[in-house]
């Protein structure tokens, strides 16, 4: 699968990260919308093969098929870029700075959420027949989905914001990990491989991601949940936001970067007595 030593890899995403800086306002949106749109769709495949099936590991083990697809097309999550445009500035880059690294971040939420929220429109159509019926079974459970992960997390306070910061965190370190794994090797099915793994892992264990959510709970708006928009902001989409930022840069961004570009000097050899 041609795989790439960690030294060749991570130095791939200090270059990806300084294009990515660089990239035109056009494109970086348009891959943005893209990402965030592709994403939501294997969501929406994701959940109708929970409800249909009834067995959540199928969902999850088919859910990357859509985050795989993405990156293959040379698409960008905000997950992606909070590892990845931060390394630049970090490795000193000419001409990167922090404004750049924030401009990154916002246009590609802004892309993002754009992308994910076409689809919520597109598939709530769908699940209500054009919102001339009820949400069927499939949508009936979106809405579910966004009620317990805000007002379910509100219940509990100071301790339910704790756990979405945490589950955010938990899920950027994987989602993070499928990122690099693009970079890890040169052929089509090795970075298929590479990327499927994590991204399982997230979805399997419903870790928060803030483009999933960008589907999921607009969705959830739709077809009848109750929650509220704010509850929706408060309650999940900001704190899984900083907590994606905090677990995807210091898990796997800094600790690629520190032990494999800035490598400590080797410890010194003891002579034999």
């Amino acid at each position: 699968m041609a795989y790439l030593a960690p030294s060749e890899f991570v130095t791939k995403m200090v270059d990806a990260g300084e294009s990515k800086i660089f990239m035109s306002t056009r494109d970086t949106v348009i891959r943005a919308y893209m990402a965030g749109a592709i994403l939501a769709l294997a969501a929406a495949f994701a959940v109708t093969i929970n409800v249909n099936t009834g067995v959540t590991i199928v969902g999850a083990a088919l859910f990357p098929v859509g985050f795989c697809m993405l990156y293959l097309f040379g698409f960008d999550l905000l997950t992606g870029v909070f590892v990845l445009a931060p390394l630049a500035l970090i490795d000193k880059r000419p001409g990167v700075t922090l404004g750049g690294v924030l401009r990154n971040w916002g246009l590609v939420f802004i892309g993002n959420f754009a992308g994910a929220f076409t689809v919520a429109v597109m598939m709530s159509i769908v699940f209500t027949f054009g919102f001339s019926s009820p949400p069927d079974k499939v949508g009936q459970v979106i809405g579910t989905i966004g009620e317990s992960r805000t007002v379910g997390y509100a219940a509990h306070g100071a301790a339910g914001m704790l756990t979405l910061f945490i589950r955010g965190m938990l899920c950027n370190w994987m989602v993070s990990a499928g990122v690099v794994g693009a970079m890890i090797s040169t052929t089509v099915s090795g970075k298929v491989i590479a990327m499927w793994m994590p991204i399982m892992l997230f979805f399997y264990m419903t870790f928060e991601h803030s483009i999933v959510n960008m589907f999921l709970f607009p969705s959830g708006l739709m077809l009848g949940g109750h929650f509220t928009i704010l509850d929706y902001l408060i309650w999940n989409e900001i704190p899984t936001v900083v907590g994606n930022l905090v677990g995807g840069l210091a898990f796997t961004g800094l600790t690629l970067y520190t032990t494999h570009v800035k490598t400590a000097p080797k410890r010194p050899q003891r002579l034999a007595a």
